[in-house]
């Protein structure tokens, strides 16, 4: 299995995601079946397949933001759904992973904030990177900020030192002014994560380092605020989750991309087979997602092919693809 991982860029926090080498996860970087999530709620079941936490090798990802957004309609099954075209992914999933990924100093649980009255227990990158892979305690400021409040950090994204409160984090920081979003970490336990705020789902990446309750979406929607993507949650099967867009200039249909957030809006960064047009040689390609109720792709021989096997996609997803070659 795959281990998932955040890392901080330049221009955003980023959000390193990865899937599972059993295959259900279909093309490049689809959903894996890892803990289902109720879509309403936040909570989680632990799945037939194990968590990204748990894995033995490191992919990364994307960028992800702290920014509101509107939920699925409707509850999920939170059991084996089988997510993305059914196709092989691309190397690793599409994430490329910072050579020296993973394997930091946890001084302290962010699932029981061990550390003493005063302080949180908080991801920092301790090697000097831009990747969350310690945990240290850190002082909670006066008058700390709460879920979806503006928040500053002390130094950078990554320093683990921040204005918001308990069980919380800056999120989606901006590097000229270090200013961000309080987010809330999920609560539960590694086996059983949940999150209390409503519409959003839980994220555990960074071999389990960060623990985050995500805003979730409508890929078809593509209805997050601020300009920010609606991409599959490497957690939960069932549900999409908001991501700050990490393209730029690039991100373009058929572009090449190495992240999950590093395509424009409405596309997702998938396996170089899928399309002519891409790259064969690319870590990934920016797709399209598509309605398979009423399709439009672009690309040559495309079709829209369902993101879900028959029978398995969680109400309000039923309609939900992606433009690709039938594979």
């Amino acid at each position: 299995m795959k281990k998932f991982s955040l890392v901080s860029g330049l221009l955003c926090t980023a959000l390193v995601f990865g899937c599972g080498d059993d295959g259900k996860a279909g093309a490049s970087a689809t959903n894996p079946t890892t803990n289902s999530t109720n879509n309403n709620t936040g909570d989680a079941t632990e799945g037939d397949t194990s968590t990204g936490n748990n894995s033995d090798t490191e992919t990364p990802g994307t960028t992800t933001s702290a920014s509101a957004t509107t939920s699925p309609t409707s509850e999920g099954p939170t059991s084996d759904t089988t997510a993305g075209p059914s196709t092989e992914g691309t190397t690793d999933n599409t994430f490329i992973m910072p050579p020296d990924g993973g394997g930091g100093t946890k001084e302290c649980d962010p699932w029981v904030q061990d550390c003493p009255a005063g302080q949180k227990c908080m991801p920092y990158s301790g090697d000097g990177d831009n990747s969350w892979e310690s945990l240290k305690c850190t002082p909670i400021m006066e008058n700390p900020g709460q879920t979806g409040d503006p928040c500053t950090v002390e130094g950078s994204g990554v320093s683990g030192i921040d204005s918001c409160d308990l069980a919380h984090m800056c999120w989606n920081t901006d590097p000229d002014t270090g200013e961000g979003t309080c987010v809330k970490f999920c609560t539960g336990s590694p086996d059983a994560p949940s999150c209390d705020v409503a519409g959003t789902s839980c994220t555990i990446v960074n071999d389990g380092v960060l623990i985050l309750c995500l805003p979730m979406c409508d890929p078809l929607l593509q209805d997050c605020q601020g300009g920010d993507l609606c991409i599959p949650n490497p957690m939960n099967p069932d549900s999409f989750i908001c991501v700050l867009d990490a393209s730029g200039e690039e991100g373009q249909e058929f572009d090449v991309c190495e992240y999950a957030n590093a395509c424009d809006p409405g596309l997702y960064c998938l396996g170089p087979e899928l399309a002519s047009e891409c790259d064969p040689m690319a870590a990934g390609c920016c797709l399209a997602f598509c309605d398979i109720s009423a399709p439009e792709c672009t690309g040559a021989n495309a079709e829209c092919l369902a993101w879900y096997e028959e029978g398995m996609a969680p109400p309000g997803f039923e309609n939900v693809g992606v433009c690709g070659l039938p594979q």
